[in-house]
């Protein structure tokens, strides 16, 4: 639904914000209703006579007249400030294309924007103009038009062939965050379902409850970003490529957990507590496992090559057999290792 403010010919106070609906004559019994007056024509800021209500767009600012010709609200010694910046047209030279609009429709939706602050206050910014007054933005037109858009009637409207991707980083670039998380969610809506995606942390705790017989156990690729699993039964487990490390730098807890024989190659676990765990025959190779706990860990016959041990505590771990050919980095070990 939209809402115009109306004002009687010629003034600028008093005015009547109302809803608009129906016909232009509709809009005129209104206007005689809230107004006091026998409304009979109706004018943009600009002066030019509506005859066509689809002219009108959300928030205008109207003037309604008994039949008598456009009388400029500002030439009324009363006009206030933000009335004359509600009204003032302007012309915007975005990469070479030309938009026309209102300094009301750049500040009024997102007053905390770039493009309010640039055009609250007149001149304040030192604006750039071209030869013809239209002030320049160096961005792509195409991408500002549905953020233009926006700013005048509050939805969101791409065209065909304009990729949100491109509108996103133009509503980030204004700072214009409500329009920037709208476009988040449409691109996460219109990415195909991934049927094979990921187990999160919780569904593979819940799949490695349910599961009796660990070896059938595969999640290559979960996401257990900070995963608490003290004391669990993962033996024989396929855990390739998974990724326990927590940006929030929650550290994976898998302290005496059974691993014997789990294929974690490649799996990100900077940071896992592993102490006293059994990772007997596990192959863990090409794991990154910096600054990990392996304090009383057996790692009997485990294969540790190419993984990243820099800074990893493996005082009291069982070693025997252990591969540790092709290492990133040199093992931190000023500890004891047995």
């Amino acid at each position: 639904m939209k809402r115009v403010t109306l004002f009687v010919n010629g003034t600028s106070s008093n005015g009547k914000v109302v809803a608009l609906y129906g016909s232009l004559t509709d809009l005129l019994s209104v206007a005689s209703s809230k107004l006091g007056i026998r409304a009979s024509s109706v004018y943009n800021g600009t002066g030019g006579l509506i005859d066509d209500i689809t002219l009108i767009r959300d928030d205008d600012v109207l003037y309604v007249s008994e039949g008598d010709s456009f009388d400029d609200p500002q030439d009324d010694p009363g006009c206030p400030d933000w009335f004359q910046t509600h009204t003032d047209w302007l012309t915007l030279n975005v990469g070479g294309c030309c938009f026309t609009t209102t300094r009301s429709t750049l500040v009024s939706k997102e007053p905390a924007s770039m493009l309010a602050h640039m055009f609250r206050d007149k001149d304040v910014w030192g604006n750039k103009q071209d030869s013809h007054g239209a002030y320049l933005i160096d961005r792509s037109p195409g991408y500002f038009e549905p953020i233009l858009n926006y700013l005048r009637h509050g939805q969101l409207i791409i065209n065909d062939g304009i990729n949100p991707l491109g509108v996103l980083e133009e509503a980030r670039f204004f700072g214009i965050e409500q329009l920037a998380e709208q476009l988040e969610n449409l691109i996460k809506s219109s990415q195909p379902a991934d049927d094979h995606s990921p187990l999160t942390r919780k569904e593979f705790v819940r799949f490695l409850l349910a599961t009796p017989t660990k070896s059938e156990l595969r999640c290559q690729g979960a996401n257990l970003q900070g995963v608490k699993m003290l004391c669990s039964n993962a033996e024989g487990a396929s855990l390739r490529g998974c990724n326990f490390e927590d940006p929030a730098g929650v550290k994976a807890n898998m302290e005496g957990a059974n691993l014997k024989g789990v294929d974690m190659e490649g799996s990100q676990m900077t940071g896992i507590n592993l102490r006293v765990a059994t990772l007997k025959n596990a192959k863990l190779k090409n794991c990154n496992l910096r600054g990990a706990t392996l304090a009383g860990t057996d790692l009997e016959n485990c294969d540790l090559s190419g993984c990243d041990l820099q800074e990893a505590n493996l005082r009291g771990s069982n070693v025997k057999g252990a591969i540790f050919e092709e290492m990133l980095t040199p093992l931190h070990m000023s500890q004891s290792v047995r």
